[in-house]
């Protein structure tokens, strides 16, 4: 397994809010409401997206919506900032990164 599959974050306590289902490159995923698409990404893997110009892999920044590096793709093509977008149930994410 590549150090790009494993989870960045690891939730310790926090259980209680409901789940959201989404998809992160074609494969079913879980989130909890409320978290931002960073934190639903990055608890999944070890990645938001891969850089456009050396393909190295990026997890965000700022964290404060000020950088632009925590752009992601969903399956539709569109764009969205990943630490100030709220996940959506359905949510189609892909990451770049290699598969598992």
């Amino acid at each position: 397994m590549s150090s790009v599959s494993k989870a960045l974050l690891h939730r310790v306590a926090e259980a209680g809010r409901a789940g959201v289902a989404f998809t992160l490159d074609g494969q079913p995923a879980s989130a909890l409401a409320g978290d931002t698409v960073l934190t639903a990404v990055l608890t999944q893997c070890g990645q938001l997206r891969r850089n456009e110009f050396s393909g190295a892999p990026r997890a965000g920044f700022c964290m404060m919506g000020a950088c632009q590096d925590c752009w992601v793709l969903t399956a539709d093509g569109a764009r969205l900032r990943a630490c100030s977008t709220f996940i959506e149930p359905g949510m189609a994410l892909l990451t770049g990164r290699e598969p598992a």
